[in-house]
């Protein structure tokens, strides 16, 4: 068993579903790293249960390099596991099945099973690690351990986000929004209809126009190529309202996101929406109708991660990784973009699959973890000689 394996394994034990605390996976890694001499400093949340970790091994000098990771996991509730979720299992098959094994706690094994090899080199650059707090429900942790390090730490660091990748470099994520739109209509019996209002039937019509945007968008040429879906998507998950059927509804309630390139805000892409709200509001009210749309985002806005100004990353990764690595762009959400946005050159680079993250049956191939220590270990030995 190698010695990234080794520690995934304790890893994987400490449940980090975002709901919980991550403190006892973060004193596991603070007694680790100073079992090599290594200090750590946390940055709390407000609430005092969950921690970012910052450190750094070698010298306080300019550059280096921040490998940086979440600490927590989504949820196994409902899930059809094959086996306990919370124990590293090894399939047989080339795999290791475990919630976080793959998004992301085999990318923090392989930088931590790497850390004495660190401690050895005379590093003539930092190598920094930055394990952060609740990334899965809206990149809540990143920005304090972001604001850190750089007052404190480094501002001309580069940094590697170690999401799954396939340990093939991403230069480019789409951001994203969590959205939840509440509209507030008049009850009547549905025999009636005139004299009621229901929010099912008018959340239908911002429904419709938020499914009209994404296209609209598209037909404007407002599009990427480098992404799978090329355009800004916007999307509703959820939706409940009304009491009966013979009733008309006074509540409707959606949930949405809206997942903007990187060359767009949301705020451009909110705007529309909000437009349409204003103008449909004051339709229904000229008409008698009462009706009250609010919408409160359910996060901070993840800010995209945009293909620019990271030269020197890129060149970082693509020298210490095999032959015909090509740079990819995703639309799923990191905390890249937040480093991107205080300055830092950023990628996104890690072992394991996408397609495997968030699945029951969570796996990471063994195969991906090597791929990452032998990046790892070509990276430090550039390090050594601070090219």
């Amino acid at each position: 068993m190698s010695d990234a394996e080794r520690l995934l394994t304790r890893l994987v034990a400490f449940d980090t579903t975002s709901s919980e605390s991550n403190l006892a996976l973060v004193r596991y890694v603070e007694d680790y790293l100073a079992s090599h001499g290594v200090d750590a400093e946390r940055v709390m949340s407000p609430c005092g249960n969950k921690a970012n970790l910052i450190a750094r091994i070698g010298p306080d000098a300019p550059g280096g390099v921040m490998l940086s990771g979440h600490t927590d996991v989504v949820p196994v509730a409902g899930q059809p596991w094959s086996s306990d979720p919370f124990t590293l299992r090894d399939g047989g098959d080339g795999r290791l099945y475990g919630r976080g094994t793959c998004d992301m706690k085999g990318f923090l094994a392989c930088v931590l099973a790497k850390v004495p090899d660190w401690v050895r080199a005379p590093l003539k650059q930092p190598v920094y690690l930055g394990f952060s707090y609740d990334e899965e429900i809206g990149c809540v942790g990143a920005p304090a351990l972001i604001r850190r390090f750089c007052e404190h730490y480094s501002t001309t660091a580069h940094v590697i986000v170690g999401e799954p990748t396939s340990m093939q470099p991403v230069v480019a994520q789409k951001g994203a929004t969590n959205l939840r739109t509440t509209v507030t209509g008049r009850e009547a019996h549905s025999s009636q209809v005139n004299q009621g209002t229901s929010a099912i039937h008018v959340a239908a019509r911002l429904v419709t126009f938020i499914e009209d945007t994404m296209a609209a968008l598209a037909d404007e040429g407002r599009v990427d190529e480098a992404f799978n879906v090329p355009h800004t998507s916007l999307h509703v998950g959820k939706i409940k309202g009304g009491t009966a059927i013979n009733i008309m509804a006074r509540e409707c309630q959606f949930e949405w996101e809206i997942r903007h390139l990187p060359t767009e805000t949301f705020d451009d892409i909110y705007a529309r929406f909000e437009a349409f709200c204003t103008q449909l509001s004051a339709e229904l009210q000229a008409k008698g109708k009462q009706v009250e749309i609010t919408t409160e985002a359910l996060n901070v806005t993840v800010p995209g991660l945009a293909d620019r100004d990271n030269d020197r990353v890129i060149r970082l990764a693509k020298d210490h990784l095999p032959a015909g690595c090509c740079d990819h762009a995703v639309a799923y959400a990191t905390e890249a973009g937040q480093f991107q946005g205080q300055g830092l050159q950023t990628i996104i680079l890690g072992p394991g699959s996408i397609a495997q993250a968030h699945q029951p049956d969570e796996y990471v191939e063994r195969s991906q973890l090597e791929a990452c220590t032998a990046f790892l270990d070509n990276m430090t030995g550039a390090m050594q000689r601070h090219e």
